[in-house]
């Protein structure tokens, strides 16, 4: 192992250690922060931080946002140059400072005491203005940062980060945030096509067919649609089968047209659910080397048809 090797393994080993001995202090300070929080629903968490902090107050900004609680980054400097506006008292401000005592939160902290709008601190120091401003204070462990000269921020601001991805999940906990709400926030990027589901693809003109029904029905049916294959279903409206083009060539003969659809069907078709994964359905049809799914709800009842084409558009390869 190289010395730069060993050099990156012990500075993960003092971050790992930051983070372990905050694991050990953390107390019912966050729950009251989460409690002031979630109190709050008709208005945002503004977070707010100089430097470093700041950095990390925006990345924990934006995973707040996009969990369900909304919440902007409200830069220090800018506040005190007119800003201050964008808060009310509907408001948490989330501060974060290590010291507590740095001089660009002051006219913010003085603007939220004046206008009561509670003040969440994250900060190693008790006695800092900070901590003095604030409603609820989380401390952070005094600890070395793994900076070698111990200056600049990288355990500390871990450890910050930390706590504010543990704010944020235990909001989403709470607030019940699933699945679908990801969805309506996350329209975009590689997230986006993940949380795409079948519903979201599938067509709604489903090709149909009766089981007893001639294939001059069959016919007039797939040529409609133009999807190259029917679902056929029983007296029950439930999926027994399926006719595809290549179905339809392996079965001509002179009696085609009085035969019927259960005649020439394939059985027990491939089906997935409306609320399937769009990513996990165009696995699935890769896997059988097959073009479409019919989509079922319920007990077998078809609702959709899925066709490939329509996955490769969306990205989901």
């Amino acid at each position: 192992m190289s010395k730069e090797l060993k050099y990156v393994k012990s500075i993960l080993r003092e971050e790992i250690a930051g983070l372990e001995m905050l694991h050990d202090s953390i107390d019912a300070s966050i729950v009251s922060a989460i409690d002031l929080f979630y109190s709050k629903r008709s208005g945002h968490v503004i977070v707010s931080g100089m430097g470093k902090p700041g950095h990390v107050g925006r990345k924990v900004s934006a995973t707040l946002a996009s969990t369900g609680t909304p919440s902007f980054f409200l830069h220090p400097g800018e506040a005190s140059h007119g800003d201050l506006g964008e808060i009310s008292p509907d408001d948490v401000l989330m501060v974060l400072s290590l010291s507590g005592d740095t001089e660009e939160l002051v006219p913010m902290l003085s603007y939220a005491n004046r206008f009561n709008v509670a003040v969440v601190a994250l900060t190693s120091n008790p006695d800092s203005i900070l901590a003095q401003s604030a409603r609820v204070n989380i401390l952070i462990p005094k600890i070395r940062e793994a900076c070698p000269y111990n200056l600049a921020p990288t355990t500390t601001t871990t450890m910050m980060m930390a706590i504010g991805d543990a704010i944020a999940l235990c909001l989403l906990k709470r607030k019940e945030f699933k699945r679908d709400d990801f969805k309506k926030l996350h329209p975009g990027g590689t997230l986006g096509k993940r949380l795409l589901m079948v519903q979201d693809l599938m067509h709604t003109n489903t090709p149909v067919v009766q089981e007893n029904d001639f294939m001059k029905s069959v016919l007039i049916e797939m040529t409609k649609k133009n999807f190259g294959c029917t679902c056929v279903v029983n007296a029950k409206n439930q999926i027994v089968g399926v006719i595809t083009d290549g179905d339809l060539r392996r079965s001509i003969s002179p009696n085609f047209l009085d035969m019927k659809a259960s005649d020439v069907m394939g059985r027990n078709p491939k089906v997935v659910p409306k609320e399937m994964f769009a990513q996990e359905a165009t696995k699935m049809m890769n896997s059988y080397k097959i073009m479409s799914l019919f989509v079922i709800e319920g007990n077998k009842i078809p609702c959709g048809i899925l066709y490939i084409h329509d996955c490769l558009k969306a990205g989901l390869a």
